[in-house]
């Protein structure tokens, strides 16, 4: 079964091309290592700007019907960031633990972790989740969180996710195991 993701990358410096986008391209990264499927990806690279956040989660999910949505970048103190506004208003579902998680996994590295305000939500049968912009910190945040997400995906109707399990391990509960 192919994968469908959407990476969304929220900076204005990388959005006017004053530097590279090295997170999104640490998603991608993760994501071809762990997940064994086929993958669409969908690629963008924004300003930190909340309509265009707003309307680029929507078309991810709506238009393109991605699986899964990971965004990067927008999720600190600053004026401008605004990821997670943008997330909550145009989910169903808020899943704060994810959130929580992965703020307690970066205070093992950083105590400004606390300032960090990632979240995941469901759009339909999408799931949303925000990462911050910190190349770095995408796998320190994903990793201790993403062997939940494939399941979290089976429940909503999403596209059934496989990985490579001597790389990424994920946990289904022993009857919601197909055979693929």
């Amino acid at each position: 079964m192919k994968i469908k993701i959407g990476i969304l990358t929220l900076s204005d410096r990388a959005s006017e091309g004053i530097y590279d986008d090295k997170s999104g391209a640490s998603i991608k990264e993760l994501m071809q290592e762990w997940i064994s499927n086929e993958k669409e990806y969908f690629y963008e690279v924004i300003p930190d700007d909340f309509e265009l956040i707003k309307d680029s989660l929507i078309k991810f999910c709506d238009e393109y019907k991605c699986d899964l949505v990971v965004t990067t970048g927008g999720t600190g103190p600053a004026l401008r960031d605004v990821t997670p506004e943008a997330t909550e208003i145009v989910c169903d579902k808020m899943m704060p633990g994810f959130g929580e998680a992965m703020r307690l996994e970066s205070l093992k590295y950083v105590p400004t972790a606390l300032l960090s305000r990632q979240t995941a939500g469901i759009r339909g049968s999408s799931f949303i989740i925000n990462l911050p912009g910190n190349p770095k910190a995408i796998r320190e945040c994903l990793e201790p969180v993403f062997p939940a997400i494939p399941y979290c995906i089976d429940l909503i109707g999403g596209g059934y996710i496989t990985t490579d399990e001597s790389k990424m391990k994920v946990f289904r509960p022993k009857h919601a195991i197909k055979n693929v």
